[in-house]
């Protein structure tokens, strides 16, 4: 197959890059990676040295593609997905919220979860709550700016909810959404039940046993 995504069903950023290739309807070979184990992580390793995934491998373009931003806008130049819009102020004002959902929101999810899973000795009480007060700050941006938008540009799906719904899903485990964010809890539900995502959440359902947090995700992202 010319296509094949190294990546792991539980990784939020492999979501991330899932749902455009699922979007697209785009015919791809998985490759599950785990990277606590060197045979199974060599193949990858080999790929691309950082050894972080998802990566992607065009056999017959022979590029390898890494990061789930990027991976989706190869897809959108080389397999027509049209998920980053071409108008520039969209293009540039997509851009700007995929980094927001990455850097500000996503990461600082992941600095929580992987707090959690270290030694009593090497806990970070001061940074995960500086993770936590980000988290809320992107809480309430999105909320604002969810009040009269379908998708996180407008009518369209895009780039954005594909960074948005990996985040939105996992964080809102981490750190709940206050009682008062109507927009931001319809909006996180309107991308669990986008098909591309739904698909993804399904086939990561067993190992949601693993996440480390003490409310383990479900694939509705059903919230108590």
């Amino acid at each position: 197959m010319t296509l094949k995504l190294y990546y792991h069903p539980l990784s939020s950023f492999c979501h991330k890059a899932l749902i455009a290739l699922y979007e697209g309807g785009i015919a791809f070979e998985p490759v599950a990676v785990n990277l606590r184990d060197e045979a199974s992580s060599a193949p990858l390793r080999a790929l691309w040295p950082i050894g972080k995934f998802p990566v992607l491998r065009d056999e017959t373009r022979e590029q390898t593609v890494a990061e789930a931003t990027v991976i989706i806008e190869y897809l959108d130049i080389h397999y027509g997905t049209r998920l980053v819009p071409v108008e520039p102020d969209l293009s540039w004002q997509a851009r700007m919220r995929d980094r927001l959902y990455d850097l500000h929101l996503h990461m600082q999810m992941q600095k929580i979860v992987d707090d959690q899973m270290r030694p009593a000795t090497a806990k970070d009480p001061l940074g995960v709550e500086r993770a936590r007060a980000l988290i809320r700050t992107c809480y309430g941006m999105i909320e604002r700016e969810m009040v009269a938008r379908t998708w996180a540009l407008g009518d369209e799906f895009s780039l954005v909810d594909c960074a948005a719904s990996p985040a939105l899903f996992y964080a809102a485990y981490v750190e709940p959404f206050d009682p008062a964010h109507i927009h931001l809890r319809a909006y996180r539900e309107r991308l669990l039940a986008r098909p591309s995502y739904a698909r993804a959440l399904k086939e990561a359902e067993p190992f949601f046993q693993y996440f480390p947090m003490d409310t383990k995700p479900t694939v509705t992202g059903e919230l108590t």
